[in-house]
């Protein structure tokens, strides 16, 4: 089990890679302003290929931390593949007065459940892109990378209604951690609540729970940062969500890594994971070949795999899978069920003790925590 020493100094590695690679962005993202109801405090922005058609899909993408919205789309290639096949990008930003390593606080209970905080404020982004640029709201998907990935989680679980699919790249489960001390054990692999804990967790998310959105989720063998046992936590929390208990899986592999698939009882797939051989912590990409996928950078990783292009599929934006869920279009109504709240001015906690105290202070030393 890897000490909390060293995981403060691979996260401060983290830190100091994703500040020099902040302004590497290619300018392709505009800023979207007024979408309503903020309680999270976050930045949004978009990419809207040109002629896009009425009822387009729309993916939502969440950074990892020490990244913004730009760093990360041109890692990732998100836009230049819908240019490709006519989808449109939602691309919520966290703001350094929230967090300063730019994670988004997917721990914390104030901005982790429906109806609050950066949740909430996320929710508000996507009913805004729905009715200004006339989208699908049967075909919204995200996806996020670590903290963005574990925020992924939290918007899967507290807003399934708004989702038919997500995908979790070096992600955590949902409600696995309320507070910093305890996430930083998660990114460990330690602790946490049992599989029936979290099913139950995940279940009481939402107030009303219908389809069940599918979920890819893609994780490291080689990740120091979150290691690769939250990736089978994840899957074990949604088999519960799916109501799919000890189905066995078939596993294939993609690419040269092991791919394993989970189908209902309709026989249509429903989780997948992607152990991806040797690589670290970051997005997998395919940047070399005849079709080149993203641009490799902190985090974002060659791996002779392209996550981008595969989560698409895997969601039928591509044209090779239909996964296009059968509701038919609807506008979403969030506001309706959920007044608006502000964002509450923290209290200032009483300073931990013992353990917590020695984590806390070993995050401050490395320029981590505030």
């Amino acid at each position: 089990m890897r000490g909390l020493g060293n995981t403060v100094l691979r996260l401060t590695a983290i830190r100091r890679a994703g500040l020099a690679a902040m302004a590497d962005g290619d300018g392709r993202l505009t800023a979207m302003t007024g979408f309503g109801p903020n309680p999270g405090a976050l930045d949004a922005r978009i990419y809207v290929p040109d002629d896009l058609p009425a009822n387009a899909p729309l993916v939502v993408v969440l950074h990892g931390c020490t990244q913004n919205a730009a760093v990360y789309d041109k890692g990732s290639g998100w836009s230049k593949l819908a240019d490709r096949h006519g989808f449109a990008l939602l691309y919520p930003e966290q703001r350094r007065a929230n967090n300063h390593n730019l994670c988004f606080n997917w721990y914390a209970p104030a901005d982790a459940r429906r109806g609050d905080g950066e949740a909430r404020s996320i929710a508000r982004m996507i009913e805004n892109m729905v009715a200004e640029h006339r989208l699908d709201a049967s075909r919204i998907f995200v996806t996020g990378l670590s903290a963005g990935g574990a925020m992924t989680a939290v918007m899967l679980a507290a807003y399934p209604d708004l989702f038919a699919g997500g995908a979790i790249i070096a992600g955590l489960p949902f409600a696995s951690a309320n507070t910093l001390p305890e996430a930083l054990e998660r990114m460990r692999g330690s602790g946490g609540p049992s599989r029936i804990e979290l099913a139950k967790r995940a279940k009481a998310a939402a107030p009303q729970r219908g389809a069940v959105p599918t979920l890819s989720v893609w994780h490291g063998t080689r990740d120091m940062i979150v290691d690769a046992a939250n990736a089978v936590v994840i899957v074990d929390q949604w088999r519960d969500l799916h109501g799919l208990g000890e189905t066995r899986s078939l596993v294939d592999r993609v690419d040269g890594h092991r791919r394993e698939v989970w189908h209902d009882g309709d026989g249509r797939a429903v989780i997948e994971k992607y152990d991806i051989e040797g690589m670290g912590h970051g997005t997998p990409l395919a940047t070399r070949g005849n079709e080149p996928c993203g641009t490799a950078g902190p985090h974002m990783l060659e791996a002779n795999i392209c996550s981008t292009s595969r989560i698409a599929e895997s969601w039928g934006l591509t044209g090779t899978v239909a996964t296009k869920r059968a509701a038919p279009a609807k506008p979403i109504v969030v506001a309706a069920a959920e007044p608006p709240r502000t964002r509450a001015i923290p209290v200032t906690p009483r300073r931990p003790t013992g353990v917590g105290a020695v984590i806390e202070d070993a995050l401050r030393a490395a320029g981590l925590m505030r």
